[in-house]
């Protein structure tokens, strides 16, 4: 393939690419809800299960059963 149609064949497609990007910018207008991160989730299921650990008066035992359940 020659120099110049081969660079003539790259403008058109980076062109197409533009648009496209253009477009798909103006049409995606809907708002995304915010994902909380895993690092947080797993944070705050590691403190509760340490509080359901520190918890006075209730055995392990019973914690399991109840978890069990639900």
């Amino acid at each position: 393939m020659h120099s110049d149609v081969h660079l003539t064949l790259h403008h058109l497609t980076a062109a197409e690419l533009r648009q496209a990007a253009a477009g798909a910018a103006h049409t995606d207008t809907t708002p995304t809800t915010p994902r909380t991160p895993i690092r947080v989730q797993l944070g705050w299921k590691l403190v509760e299960f340490g509080l359901k650990l520190a918890a006075p008066g209730v055995s392990r035992a019973a914690l399991a059963c109840r978890s069990a359940s639900v």
